[in-house]
């Protein structure tokens, strides 16, 4: 035996006899978990139930003793991926040329600068500046631009059929039209360079906006009068919630030309704009109260044995 293991023996003798521990005590009987670990199951009081039917947030979801349920948690997660599906996809090089569209590109060079950049957004670049000079028509009462914004999902999902029906709303009016363009990379003030260049009376931007969850199909639609840089958001009016679910394209063009029209009789916009002339026109958009129930669309299901469908 070497010193040291001797030296550990006798130590453990003078404390404690040679038995370095004594033995263990038996271990308890550990009894079973209940059935519900929550007893409480998920519930709701009646005034967020009917206040749920009235909107698509998360109202009166409930919860199961201290957490939200599990269906909740999952369309959630599901929600927020549609969202950030549609902020991170890039409208493609190629697909205004192919719409037959007139391809215009702010001063971003890719898609990160552009999340990052927004004051590059608002201006289009040299070649796109010269492209607008060269082939776009000058002088026209309404300058049509669709974009992709923050949706390039949306603008290429419902964007061609909110800027048909807008073009051919505004022609019905007797309004002269631009060249339709399609700016890439585009915030929203990008239309007043565009409208300055090609000298038009109003500019109007369709572009994708800032996708809420589970809505990463929406258009929103910005006019401004006498559009020219340095113009602020107080100078403009917009319509949101242009998609399936909210205003459909043929009814927001509608909306859209009846306000470029007012923009044009009263040589104004944004906040000195009088909106009762088109009051009718604008339908349900400038009347208060509460919106109409909206289902919900569920994009997932927990079975009865817990399986995610």
């Amino acid at each position: 035996m070497s010193f040291t293991r001797t030296m550990v023996h006798d130590l453990r003798t003078r404390l404690a006899g040679a038995d370095p521990l004594p033995p263990p005590p038996p271990v308890p009987e550990i009894p079973f978990p209940p059935a519900r670990v929550f007893p409480s199951p998920k519930r709701r009081t009646p005034f967020a139930a009917e206040a749920a039917r009235h909107t698509t947030a998360l109202v009166g979801i409930g919860h199961v003793g201290t957490r939200y349920a599990t269906d909740v948690v999952l369309q959630f997660q599901a929600e927020l991926a549609v969202a950030h599906g549609a902020v991170y996809t890039a409208l493609p090089e190629d697909w205004a040329a192919k719409q037959g569209l007139l391809p215009l590109q702010s001063r971003v060079t890719d898609h990160r600068e552009f999340l990052l950049r927004p004051d590059l957004g608002r201006r289009l670049d040299a070649a796109s500046v010269a492209r607008l000079r060269e082939n776009a028509r000058r002088g026209v009462d309404i300058q049509p631009i669709l974009a992709d914004g923050l949706s390039a999902v949306a603008c290429m999902g419902s964007g061609m059929a909110l800027l048909d029906h807008f073009v051919k709303a505004c022609e019905a009016l007797g309004f002269s039209v631009g060249t339709p363009v399609c700016a890439r990379f585009a915030r929203v003030w990008l239309e007043d360079e565009i409208g300055e260049v090609v000298g038009a009376k109003v500019s109007a931007i369709l572009l994708g906006e800032r996708p809420g969850l589970g809505t990463g199909d929406g258009l929103s639609a910005y006019l401004v009068y006498d559009p020219k840089i340095g113009k602020t958001d107080g100078d403009r009016n917009m319509m949101s919630n242009i998609h399936a679910r909210g205003a459909p394209p043929e009814q927001a063009g509608k909306r859209l030309a009846a306000l470029a029209g007012a923009m044009l009789t009263q040589r104004t916009s944004g906040v000195p704009l009088d909106l009762a002339p088109i009051r009718s026109d604008l339908g349900d958009a400038v009347v208060g109260g509460y919106p109409a129930p909206t289902p919900r669309v569920r994009l997932v299901s927990v079975g009865t044995a817990g399986e995610t469908k």
